[in-house]
Order: structure tokens, then C-alpha cells, then sequence
């Protein structure tokens, strides 16, 4: 299972929200670039990277943040990049700069055909991000509800070339009650892409009983990492761990 280490952007700065609600941002750095270099000092081999004015937006809008990050941790770690890209444009872009991988979310629900697009021009690089409220999934930086099962939605790109599916619980998300360990083990088992578990990891035992699951392709933290809830060199250790047993 690999740990990706998350910054999410909101108005240059590294915050975290709870429950993903813009007015309820508490802010853990305003210098975006030192901070991925730290995740990356400590051995992290992904950083995952939400512009969170851009998925309201529906366009990039913290593109000198992520910029600052790319240009930190250069090639000594990977980048995968959401919020704000609704068009085959826009992934090229970021991914002619250096972004390794590509999360699209509204555009998932809105337009799926860009979602296939983006997997055929550049295969590998484009995962789909799944936010769900009771399982239902949410759209428009998690403002707007729809009445579509987050499996239904996995489902609709089984054979679209889709490298990950990132399953947010939204409830969860910065809130440190743990992780939905069985809706996403029930997600990551009943579709073939590999899932990515976000919201509400708040510490090792939270990682562990990810991994007691099994078949949990990765798992994203923020705020734990960021109050120190969550040692990321320890974290780092386990994940690293579990996949030299070939769990």
C-alpha cells in the first residue's frame, strides 16, 4: 500500500477542511513548496495535491502553488494533481509540467468521455476521484449532491485504462474519526482499479486496519500528518513494510 502525503491548496496556502468546507480551512503552511519537500525529505514517494479553489472554480486557480511544488521535490518524488481540470487541455498541461498523475472528479459525473479521452492520451496517468456522502457522490469541490452510487460511478471505467480510483469518505475528511475502512474495502473489491483510500486517516492503526483489509491500493493523510497524529516516517515504514510481505 503506498501513503501519499496531501497538500490542498486554498488561496496559496496548505490547508485542511473539515468535511470539506471552505469556511471551516485551517491553514498548516503558506509556503506549499517547503512543504512537499518536507513530505518528501521524510521518504515519501507520492505527494497528493488538491487545488481546492480550482474544483469550485472548475478551472485551475492555485497553479503557482503546484507550481512551487513541482519545482521543490523535482524528480525525486511523484505528483498527482486534482481539482479544477475538466478537459483533455488542461490535463496536458499539467502533465507537460511535470504532474505524474491526473485526478478528475466532476468531470467524472459531468462528462465521462473526457475521463476515457484523458486515459487514451495518456495512459496511466489518470485516476478518478470518487467523493461520496453516504455514498452518493458529490461534485463541484463536494457542493452539489447527485443521486449516483460511488460504485456505480467506478464502475462506469472499468475499461477506460483508469490507473486509480481516490475514494473520499466526506464526512471523514479532516475530521480524525478514521478512515471508512469497510466501504472502501467493499469499493476496492468489487471493481478492478485500484482504489485509493481518503478521509478521516488519522493514525497507524487507522493504516493498519486499511491493510488488514487488503486489496487497499493506497491511502491519502493530511491533517494527522500535519498535527503530528501521524509520524510519516513510521507511516512510511508500514506501508513500506506490508509491501515487501506482499500483502
Amino acid at each position: 500500500m503506498i501513503l501519499y502525503p496531501a497538500i490542498d491548496l486554498k488561496d496559496g496556502q496548505c490547508v485542511r477542511l473539515l468535511r470539506g468546507a471552505m469556511d471551516a480551512a485551517t491553514v498548516f503552511n503558506d509556503d506549499p513548496g517547503a512543504q512537499a519537500r518536507a513530505f518528501v525529505d521524510a521518504g515519501a514517494p507520492w505527494v497528493h495535491v488538491v487545488d481546492l479553489n480550482g474544483a469550485f472554480a472548475g478551472r485551475p486557480v492555485n497553479a503557482d502553488a503546484v507550481e512551487a511544488i513541482l519545482a521543490a521535490i523535482g524528480d525525486r518524488a511523484q505528483v498527482q494533481l486534482g481539482g479544477g481540470i475538466r478537459s483533455v487541455e488542461g490535463a496536458r498541461a499539467w502533465i507537460e509540467r511535470g504532474v505524474s498523475r491526473i485526478v478528475l472528479g466532476t468531470v467524472a459525473v459531468k462528462d465521462p468521455q473526457v475521463v476515457r479521452d484523458c486515459c487514451t492520451a495518456f495512459p496511466g496517468q489518470v485516476a478518478v476521484g470518487v467523493d461520496a456522502r453516504d455514498g452518493r457522490v458529490a461534485v463541484e469541490g463536494w457542493a452539489e449532491a447527485t443521486e449516483i452510487e460511488a460504485l456505480d460511478l467506478v464502475r462506469r471505467f472499468e475499461d477506460a485504462g483508469v490507473a486509480a480510483v481516490v475514494y473520499t469518505d466526506i464526512d471523514r475528511d479532516g475530521a480524525l474519526g478514521g478512515v471508512n475502512v469497510e466501504a472502501t474495502a467493499e469499493l476496492a473489491k468489487a471493481v478492478s482499479i485500484p482504489v485509493i483510500a481518503s478521509g478521516g486517516v488519522k493514525d497507524l492503526g487507522d493504516l493498519k486496519a486499511l491493510i488488514a483489509a487488503g486489496g487497499i491500493a493506497g491511502a491519502i493523510s493530511g491533517r494527522a500528518l500535519y498535527d503530528g497524529r501521524l509520524d510519516l516516517r513510521e507511516a512510511l515504514a508500514l506501508t513500506r513494510a506490508e509491501a515487501s510481505a506482499g500483502c
